[in-house]
């Protein structure tokens, strides 16, 4: 029964690392930023109206809670996503996986300046080493990723994606105050964030994106309606809510271990669909940062910060 689950915890996993895929297709049909806008709005509107069926009493929030609720929604789902599909336009599916794993160290580093936890030399150690394993990811650039060198050897499309993956932390960190210090439950929190963050898209894209009439072809409208659909049903509606139901059963830290599989399940799910190349330094990497995050987890062990139960986290890519 234990290897059961365990199973779909990995299935999980894989369902979620196939979004980066899909993303690269969708980005075919649809500029980021439409594409951003249009699917958190549709899953704004899901959530908010399952709540409405469900539960309507959570629908009831402050002005002072609606102002939390729109800054959560800039970072993490505005920010998050538009930098994350930008990037994804110029990147490989399997490294735009590999980049967003940055996401725990941040999530160390935000932890350490805004709720004042403890960094022992384990933990540097772990950030450290975690950070090496990046490099030689970070200097394979293929195809339209050379033509947006930043310096050294960053480019805009990976930068993009990391910063994707710090406002993506940021966003659970406000996620966490808004849940704990406003009293709103998680899912009206994600539900109305998504909203808001779909509208900010959604107003932004005619100036900032080609519209010939409209962002997405005529002929491309229902290419990019099915691929939209499966992006917000895997990773907004069926990994999430399976995430919060694993997080009943085990500890972030083992979640958060698995998770680490992500870029190696994109990596195949890529090369089967896509068509790219498997990336040897990804599976390489992937170990060197897997042990500078033990180090990590190990520390935090010790120091009492991981605990069985945490609250819903911001739904991702």
């Amino acid at each position: 029964m234990a290897a059961m689950s365990i199973f779909f915890v990995l299935m999980m996993y894989a369902a979620w690392s196939s979004v980066f895929s899909l993303g690269k297709v969708a980005l075919q049909y649809s500029p980021p930023i439409f594409l951003t806008g249009f699917r958190m709005l549709l899953a704004g509107i899901i959530l908010v109206s399952y709540l409405w069926v469900a539960k309507r009493s959570d629908l009831k929030i402050t002005l002072k809670q609606f102002f939390s609720l729109t800054i959560l929604a800039f970072f993490s789902i505005y920010l998050t996503n538009i930098l994350e599909f930008w990037g994804l336009q110029y990147l490989s599916a399997a490294k735009t996986c590999f980049l967003y794993s940055l996401s725990p160290f941040f999530a160390a580093l935000f932890s350490y300046f805004h709720f004042k936890e403890k960094m022992n030399l384990r933990k540097w150690i772990g950030l450290l080493i975690g950070f090496i394993g990046f490099v030689p990811v970070l200097f394979m650039q293929t195809g339209a990723e050379d033509l947006f060198n930043a310096f050294a050897f960053f480019s805009w499309p990976a930068l993009a994606v990391m910063g994707a993956a710090l406002c993506s932390v940021y966003g659970w960190v406000l996620l966490r105050l808004v849940v704990k210090d406003s009293a709103v439950s998680p899912l009206m929190a994600n539900g109305t964030s998504m909203l808001i963050g779909g509208v900010m898209a959604l107003a932004n894209s005619p100036f900032l994106e080609s519209w010939n009439p409209l962002p997405v072809a005529a002929a491309n409208t229902i290419p990019f309606l099915k691929t939209t659909l499966g992006l917000t049903v895997i990773s907004n509606l069926i990994c999430y809510n399976l995430y919060g139901y694993f997080l009943k059963k085990y500890t972030a830290t083992f979640l958060s271990f698995v998770g680490l599989l992500c870029p190696i399940f994109a990596s195949f799910i890529s090369a089967i669909f896509l068509g790219e190349p498997l990336s040897w330094p990804i599976f390489a990497s992937t170990g060197v940062v897997s042990l500078g995050l033990f180090l990590v987890y190990q520390a935090e062990l010790k120091q009492g910060y991981v605990v069985k139960k945490t609250p819903e986290p911001v739904a991702e890519g």
